[in-house]
């Protein structure tokens, strides 16, 4: 396949025009990362956005693998001297490597078969006439002729045998029938799953006796039954209606079989095919399984990662524990750490009128508006702590349960000891839960994608192609909003497009050379920040109060002769970015005519004009703030039909995850997120968002919670 052949391939698969593909490919050859080439090379592309380009480069690289295996093939195939045209032009337009593995099955080296043996005595003659043969009669005449005890064929049996475990063998290695018995087992196939030992517990008891369609089957289940039979609890097998097979298999026959070739036939299937087309069709399962897994964690990912900043607050971090005490810090609004220490209102020390002296001196010694508790061990019993303490503050305080996910993670990593080296892990533990409420995204970044647990069966799937997923969503993210390059840490800078860690760390060491940067240009005196490294990423990197406001936006520096000639064109100067006048006329300016005049593209004007109007803009501020409490919750305070606000922590393929101020997250099923259908929930709910919740279940004994997003007066009426 050449490479139009590929472009045209990828066109029609993502339903893209050619010269799309084509011209995003040739990007990313170039050296051009996708976040770059979404935002800064829109009229090459067509406008392509990030998932589409990622969607091109991972098939390119697929179709490219496909090419590499299909040369290979051909070469061993024709190394046989088996090679005929009608078999190369068939590998040559093979798509995908399955097609490609089923054509190059027969010519495969084996271990020895039971029809390579049957080979060796020389039967191949008496196989190719039982297939021509119309009746059993003749078959074994036929067979006769082979019985000879020096090649080990001693009875009319033995031919007879030998010459149907050729066929069946030939049967099951022909690449329409494997195809057609793949889409067949696909389509109709049904996962059933039992329990090996119904007596004994576990987790996996629903599925003892289980069984649903393998097209239908949600990912969760298929990645809950498999760890069920990795973990040797449950017994799993795919059932399919053999009859229409059979029936398809006995149509390969030049005739209608007589009883020896309806022998090959249930042979070849149950020996051959049925075992191998099983274990792909699970594979494939599992493989769509992983990629809805992955999709979701993700997802979830992308928009804890945009969880809009708390800006200006001097915040309290905890992080809760028992036995080893909260450990508590102070940083201020720009994160910088103030003071660290341990209160222990909690069991089994319960020194809380000590703890609650602390908290109020601190109240009083900072300015701290928000206290951020950590959500992991011990943490409703802080909370409660904290929201009795509050109330004896006569100002307003409030606290936030943060998801501490990966939290002790970045604790004991070698960039939290560079950090603060002088701290324990706890210590730094708290300070990266104060600081994930100012700045998610910054401090997030500093934590392994796959240890913030906002997905499913997360570690029962593919480790990397996971990294690889999480790995660019984070990249993903950081470059949508844009990096200040005088206060960012160099785990955020390694996310900026084309930036190495080197490159992260020498910026950070330029910075505390000069004091700051001014003006983008500066940049370009970083060591191992070469031409095409500053074309990657200065768009992604702002400095405010710098030199030119310019370099506060996102508007790329190759682009200011084009901002100069529309602020000509408009009468201002660009010290006026944002003012009332500027924004007016701007918006008065028809952008397919200025782009003419300009001599810019429609796409990229339109995108200086965005960020001429709002400089300095945080996409993440027009996201709803996190929900803030002042008083605690108790299981015991709900009843059915009870309304509350929640922030949902955690989106998953049967429904959403909402934290209502409990020790346990309430559940939202799928079937209760809205009055309309919901095929998935990531179209109704994301990580992060505050939602109105009613309480239609409480299980006091398992602490567990039913909850609804339709109103509960709905849900009556239904």
């Amino acid at each position: 396949m050449d490479l139009e052949r590929m472009y045209y391939v990828i066109a029609e698969e993502l339903s893209l025009r050619t010269h799309q593909v084509k011209r995003s490919v040739e990007l990313m050859q170039e050296g051009n990362t996708i976040p770059f080439i979404a935002r800064y090379r829109k009229e090459q592309t067509g406008e392509l956005d990030e998932e589409k380009l990622r969607a091109i480069e991972e098939r390119f690289h697929y179709l490219t693998q496909l090419n590499q295996r299909r040369e290979e093939v051909l070469r061993l195939i024709d190394e046989q001297g088996k090679l005929t045209d009608e078999l190369r032009q068939k590998i040559e337009q093979a798509t995908k490597l399955q097609e490609l593995e089923d054509l190059y099955l027969p010519f495969r080296p084996k271990r020895k078969t039971r029809a390579s043996v049957a080979k060796e005595k020389g039967l191949e003659p008496l196989a190719k006439a039982m297939l021509e043969a119309v009746d059993t009669a003749s078959v074994e005449a036929q067979a006769e002729e082979y019985v000879n005890e020096e090649s080990g064929v001693a009875t009319v049996e033995d031919a007879l045998q030998g010459a149907m475990d050729i066929l069946a063998e030939e049967l099951a290695e022909d690449a329409e029938i494997r195809k057609w018995v793949r889409e067949y087992t696909w389509n109709t196939g049904i996962l059933v799953s039992k329990a090996k030992d119904p007596e004994k517990r576990s987790v996996y008891e629903m599925y003892y006796d289980f069984s649903e369609p393998v097209h239908t089957i949600p990912s969760h289940r298929v990645l809950a039954v498999n760890r069920g039979e990795r973990e040797e609890f449950l017994k799993v097998k795919i059932v399919v209606e053999e009859e229409p097979i059979f029936q398809r298999l006995e149509a390969w026959f030049p005739h209608p079989p007589h009883d020896y070739l309806k022998a090959v036939v249930q042979d070849s299937y149950k020996r051959l095919i049925a075992p191998s087309i099983e274990r792909e069709v699970h594979a494939q399962m599992t493989e769509k399984a992983e990629e809805q897994a992955i999709h979701i964690f993700s997802e979830n990912l992308r928009h804890l990662l945009l969880q809009p900043p708390v800006l200006g607050k001097t915040v309290l971090g905890i992080d809760p524990a028992y036995r080893t005490g909260c450990k508590w810090a102070v940083v201020d609004d720009t994160g910088k750490l103030l003071e660290v220490g341990v209160i222990y209102p909690t069991p089994p020390h319960n020194q809380v009128e000590e703890a609650k002296q602390t908290v109020l001196k601190l109240l009083e010694t900072y300015p701290i508006d928000i206290i951020a508790i950590g959500n992991g061990t011990a943490s409703r019993e802080t909370e409660s702590f904290i929201a009795n303490v509050i109330k004896e503050v006569d100002r307003t305080v409030y606290y936030v349960i943060v998801n501490e996910a990966g939290a002790s993670v970045y604790s004991a990593s070698k960039l939290a000891k560079e950090e603060f080296p002088d701290l324990d892990v706890a210590e730094r533990s708290a300070i990266s839960i104060a600081r994930r409420l100012q700045d998610p995204l910054a401090e997030l970044v500093k934590i392994d994608p796959k240890s913030i647990g906002v997905g499913q069966y997360q570690h029962d799937v593919s480790q990397k192609r996971l990294s690889e997923s999480l790995s660019a969503v984070v990249e993903s993210a950081v470059n949508y909003v844009g990096v200040d390059v005088n206060t960012a840490s160099p785990a955020l800078l390694n996310y900026v497009s084309g930036i190495s860690s080197t490159v992260a760390k020498n910026i950070v060491k330029k910075r505390e050379e000069i004091g700051r940067f001014t003006h983008r240009e500066q940049l370009k005196e970083v060591p191992r920040l070469g031409a095409k490294t500053y074309e990657q990423c200065i768009g992604f990197l702002r400095i405010t109060d710098g030199l030119n406001p310019l370099d506060k936006t996102p508007i790329h520096p190759e682009s200011y002769p084009v901002v100069e000639k529309l602020f000509a064109l408009i009468e201002m100067d660009k010290t006026q970015i944002g003012s009332d006048v500027c924004n007016e006329r701007l918006r008065q300016l028809d952008v397919e005519k200025t782009a003419e005049q300009l001599g810019c593209g429609v796409p990229t004007l339109r995108d200086i004009i965005e960020a001429l109007l709002r400089p300095g803009r945080d996409p993440r501020e027009e996201l709803p703030p996190p929900l803030l409490r002042s008083d605690v919750l108790d299981i015991k305070d709900l009843h059915v039909g009870m309304h509350l606000k929640g922030t949902v922590r955690n989106v998953v393929d049967f429904g959403a995850f909402v934290d209502i101020g409990l020790k346990n997250d309430g559940l939202v099923h799928i079937s209760k997120l809205s009055k309309k259908f919901v095929k998935n929930p990531m179209d109704i709910v994301t990580v992060g968002d505050i939602v109105d919740v009613w309480v239609i279940a409480v299980d006091e004994e398992r602490e567990r919670v039913g909850l609804s997003m339709i109103p509960y007066q709905d849900l009556e009426q239904k």
